[in-house]
């Protein structure tokens, strides 16, 4: 009781300045500055003047942190939009959803199932999921998939191969052919239909 008694008489308006374009100001005891447009828009300037925060009649909300961030709340989309001073811009969704932008133009998306998305400038795409496994995408469309167990896959235009963890690849060409190269050195090859055509 005896805090709230204190906040409201810190809050007490010592000054209030009507301006002719209907703009209202208003000075706080407490050394706050209130700021109120005709279109609704309210502008609060704090006492040291290192945050000023800006409502606006639609429900956004703009604030101006001391530490130079700009925080950007989009009331209808339930959307934040943070720019860093260093260059940096993060946008959290209302699903949980994180995409983060660098200044070197590396984008990194977190979806709510903490799958992590980065795209790279150079066109290269990384995915990493919550199980372990890494997908890497390449600008000329070849995919490397790397399972949690160890086995990789590789994808390009001429083949698509799978390693396992004891050694064993196999290889699928582009025509249908199919080879695999067993750990213990022995070789199978069939052809498009699959027909063995050689088992050594």
């Amino acid at each position: 009781m005896l805090h709230q008694e204190r906040r409201n008489s810190e809050e007490k308006v010592m000054e209030k300045i009507e301006y002719h374009d209907g703009k209202v100001e208003e000075v706080l005891t407490d050394g706050r500055r209130i700021l109120t447009f005709c279109n609704g828009t309210k502008k609060e300037i704090s006492a040291d003047k290192r945050m000023t925060t800006i409502s606006f009649s639609n429900g956004d909300v703009q604030k101006i942190m001391p530490d130079q961030r700009v925080i950007y709340y989009y009331a209808d989309a339930q959307t934040t939009h943070t720019a860093y001073p260093d260059g940096l811009e993060v946008l959290q969704f209302p699903n949980n959803q994180i995409e983060k932008l660098y200044p070197d133009g590396t984008q990194e998306i977190v979806f709510p199932d903490h799958t992590v998305k980065c795209l790279y400038r150079d066109g290269l795409k990384e995915t990493f999921f919550p199980d372990g496994t890494v997908v890497k995408v390449e600008k000329n469309g070849d995919k490397l998939v790397v399972f949690s167990d160890g086995q990789k896959e590789i994808h390009t235009a001429q083949f698509k191969r799978r390693e396992y963890p004891d050694g064993t690849v196999k290889t699928v060409y582009c025509n249908g052919r199919q080879e695999t190269k067993y750990s213990t050195g022995r070789v199978q090859i069939k052809d498009e239909a699959g027909n063995l055509i050689l088992d050594k």
